[in-house]
């Protein structure tokens, strides 16, 4: 990624559907946790990839609906596609290593004549990816029959039954694990391939990002039968790969510890404001724990004490300025006092703020450029803003000098009378 000068310190490498995300988390606190952890910690020199079955409809829907951070890589549609950054930017390359031996028109017109098969919406049918659903019990016959048919074709595809009803037919090359093996060659053929990559799955489907060479696997601790069962046939005395005792993201973060690769306490779980700023050290840091704070004053989960008030202004030089994204402006220490008459008022609601795509540029000697993107969402409506921000760090300690915010394109209602910061 040009976004980074040399090899990443960490690239994880995750499925999003009951990996990074939990569908039976309503609260989203596990994906919330790795969110403050991954800003906090590693986005600065680290890559973060996800590695969907979803189409590139469905992934944006997600997005709309979980409180996900933006990813560097997006795999898609069961690796048939990749893209980059925020504008999804397609890789041309990987489009026409999946050209070869694929024709489209024998896989849909072979697959005609199974009954038993039943075509998935329109929006998960890709370019390279012809997606059914199947009953568990006929998912063996099915598949076997359909690959012996291909074959008398001379049609080399490759067939994936994952989740226990999702089969999917793609290119022999396509796939999660060729679609990383893709990228490690691009990052080594640069001389930029990660120092470690960790991957993360709980399907079928994710099975072939196991066998990438080099890396670290995890299989959350809900991973499917499918996984398990590829775990205990193929893997299980491999020390790289192990079975987590946490569910989804919580999963990932046990992981990083358990390898050692890098932090793996959460702001979330283990800040400590009454000793404020102690331990922040960079831009990153200070910005998550500043808005984590935020987010608890509001929700009442800390003291209202004027130790707090106080903490928060020495974290704004007193003649900073803040320009809200309706256009007005106020010093930042007008921006706390604002803060101040807001405790409480989200406390036994659903309130949650988050911070994404934290970049930080040195532009002195101990000042720095921070952009970033501040979500707060409130009940089912979510707002967001982009976060231009100067702060100087000095002494373990982190002082706004100056902060612009402009809203976020889509990203909902624009109350004017909330402060996001």
């Amino acid at each position: 990624m040009d976004r980074l000068k040399a090899p990443a310190r960490l690239m994880i490498v995750s499925d999003l559907d009951h990996t990074m995300v939990d569908h039976h988390d309503p609260e989203n606190m596990s994906l919330l946790r790795f969110n403050a952890l991954w800003e906090a910690h590693y986005r600065h020199d680290s890559l973060l990839v996800f590695s969907t079955g979803r189409s590139p409809t469905l992934y944006k829907q997600l997005r709309k609906e979980k409180p996900m951070l933006t990813p560097d890589i997006t795999i898609m549609s069961v690796g048939t596609e990749i893209t980059y950054g925020n504008k999804m930017v397609p890789d041309d390359g990987w489009d026409e290593v999946l050209n070869q031996k694929w024709d489209r028109n024998i896989v849909t017109e072979e697959t005609s004549k199974f009954p038993e098969l039943t075509l998935q919406s329109e929006t998960e049918q890709r370019p390279h990816k012809v997606s059914f659903y199947v009953d568990k019990t006929k998912a063996q016959i099915v598949t076997k029959v359909l690959s012996e048919r291909f074959a008398k074709r001379g049609l080399d595809v490759k067939i994936i039954y994952s989740g226990g009803m999702d089969l999917d037919i793609l290119p022999q090359g396509a796939g999660k694990g060729q679609a990383l093996a893709y990228l490690h060659q691009k990052f080594k053929t640069e001389g930029n391939l990660p120092i470690n990559t960790l991957v993360f799955g709980d399907s079928g489907n994710d099975a072939e990002l196991f066998s990438i060479p080099d890396v670290h696997g995890v299989m959350v601790s809900n991973a499917q039968e499918e996984l398990l069962q590829w775990y205990a046939e193929n893997a299980k005395s491999n020390p790289k790969i192990i079975h987590a005792t946490e569910r989804c993201a919580a999963g990932i973060i046990q992981a990083i510890g358990h390898f050692n690769l890098g932090p793996n306490a959460s702001p979330r779980d283990t800040i400590d404001f009454s000793n404020h700023e102690l331990e922040i050290v960079t831009p990153g840091k200070a910005v998550v724990n500043f808005f984590l704070f935020l987010e608890k004053w509001r929700r009442g989960e800390v003291e209202n004490c004027e130790m707090y008030m106080a903490g928060m202004k020495a974290d704004c030089d007193s003649s900073g300025v803040l320009v809200h994204p309706s256009g007005v402006e106020l010093s930042l220490h007008d921006a706390i006092n604002r803060i101040r008459s807001h405790y409480g008022d989200k406390q036994g609601k659903p309130f949650r703020i988050w911070v994404d795509k934290i970049l930080s540029t040195k532009i002195g000697s101990d000042t720095w450029l921070a952009k970033f993107n501040l979500w707060e969402l409130s009940g089912e409506e979510q707002q967001g803003c982009v976060n231009t921000a100067i702060m100087t760090i000095k002494n373990a300690e982190a002082t706004y000098m100056h902060v612009h915010q402009t809203w976020l394109e889509g990203s909902g209602a624009k109350d004017q009378s909330t402060w996001l910061f």
